[in-house]
């Protein structure tokens, strides 16, 4: 187990380096992001071994028992949709929260952090009615909004692009990249096991990876 998976992180590794350098970026400006909802504590041991150094989780519940067990071996990132009630958990044992989309949410966090915590705005690209995030539309004006609450830090942007082919998603990333650069934000989380190398290719900063890295779900 330990060997495929090691395996498989060094051909994402080897994907995103292609990736690099077709769009002139250095390899280290990517950071993977081992997405672990539903993994067992070995196979995330087996990553951290083969050099995974963030880890993303979707359920606080999960991520608890998870992380009493394994600590500060990695960074921790919440990759899911937070419900207001469990932020000051997620606060507690989370690292960044990644998906932030509302004020109110943003103030449960502010309140519950005691100093400058990081959080990404989840920007829905699509404007799906089935996912979450922000509309692009109304970014600027929630980005300046989140900047007031003096206990949050935004570090960047992370969406959800549509389940589409690796070129067919592009133009989404490219918008992503755009709002990026317009915020004059540093990160972009965006990208996942079936579209990450496009996601590079258009400025990705750290992909989420869960099927590419593990294999497939049992």
């Amino acid at each position: 187990m330990s060997n495929s998976i090691s395996r498989n992180f060094q051909k994402i590794l080897q994907n995103i380096s292609l990736a690099c350098s077709k769009s002139g970026r250095p390899l280290d400006s990517v950071k993977v992001l081992a997405a672990t909802k539903s993994q067992p504590i070995e196979k995330i041991n087996a990553a951290i071994d083969a050099g995974i150094s963030v880890c993303g989780e979707n359920y606080v519940q999960e991520a608890e028992r998870k992380i009493s067990e394994i600590g500060n071996a990695v960074e921790w990132h919440f990759i899911g949709h937070l419900q207001g009630n469990k932020a000051r958990k997620a606060v507690e044992l989370f690292d960044c929260i990644q998906a932030v989309d509302s004020a109110k949410l943003a103030r449960k966090i502010n309140d519950a952090a005691s100093g400058k915590f990081p959080i990404f705005i989840e920007v829905n690209i699509a404007r799906e009615e089935t996912k979450f995030g922000v509309p692009p539309e109304k970014l600027p004006s929630f980005y300046e909004e989140l900047r007031q609450f003096p206990n949050l830090q935004v570090r960047g942007l992370f969406c959800m692009a549509p389940f589409l082919s690796a070129e067919e998603v592009r133009p989404y990333f490219q918008k992503m990249q755009k709002l990026s650069q317009e915020l004059a934000l540093n990160e972009l989380s965006m990208g996942m096991s079936s579209d990450f190398q496009t996601a590079v290719e258009q400025g990705s900063t750290m992909v989420r990876v869960g099927t590419a890295l593990f294999g497939e779900r049992e």
